[in-house]
């Protein structure tokens, strides 16, 4: 069993993830069914006595393999551009949540509660690279939208189990959207090699209730 879930996606924790996760497993099937085809189409060649080797043209066969192809590209673009609009900006978020990338460290800002913010350094502990000082508190299935940006180098704020990637840049502000649908403290790291600490820069998320974010809040303010 966990040999499996070495090579496969984390559990979902957005409904985005939920899509991408459907998405890859739908084109890994037609992708093994076009294997499949191929390796027929190669052992029976190989043992086939050729009596049709002087054939010259077929338009039936010639418009059935450029047909064939046209369709599999369809039915392969609709889902992809589904989840690129999933992904766009979002309507009315309810919590906008600034992050900045440093050598080594991500700074958070709550600017929707008078500008509350804090520094998170990575800390040695049982989660290897992976544990941090102050973790990353959002609410659960509540609309956000995080503003990310760099102080100096190019990085990138990575969470795999949202479905989220994006590269935090010195004087550009990028956006990103998703909704949280499962409790739980989630990780991810720099996905954009930064400097000789790049490995050292760990995000740790961490998903509450609603209440409890109230909690944290009035007591971390």
């Amino acid at each position: 069993m966990s040999m499996w879930s070495n090579v496969s996606f984390q559990n979902s924790a957005s409904f985005t993830m939920e899509q991408m996760t459907f998405f890859y497993d739908f084109s890994f099937l037609i992708i093994l069914m076009i294997l499949v085809f191929v390796m027929y189409m190669m052992v029976y060649l190989t043992f086939e006595s050729l009596i049709k080797c002087y054939d010259l043209d077929n338009q039936t066969m010639e418009s059935f393999w450029t047909v064939l192809p046209l369709v599999i590209l369809v039915f392969l673009a609709f889902p992809s551009i589904r989840i690129l609009y999933l992904m766009d900006e979002m309507e009315n978020p309810m919590l906008t949540c600034k992050v900045l990338g440093h050598q080594w460290f991500w700074s958070y800002e709550y600017s929707d509660f008078s500008s509350f913010e804090f520094d998170s350094y990575m800390v040695f502990n049982l989660m290897r690279l992976l544990e941090v000082d102050n973790c990353f508190v959002i609410p659960l299935g509540l609309k956000m939208r995080l503003l990310v940006s760099s102080v100096d180098v190019l990085h990138s704020w990575t969470v795999p189990a949202f479905g989220v990637k994006v590269d935090s840049v010195p004087g550009r502000l990028n956006q990103l959207n998703f909704t949280v649908n499962r409790l739980g403290i989630y990780f991810g790291q720099c996905s954009e090699i930064c400097g000789v600490n790049h490995s050292f820069m760990p995000i740790m998320v961490e998903v509450v209730l609603n209440r409890g974010f109230s909690v944290w809040l009035e007591n971390s303010s």
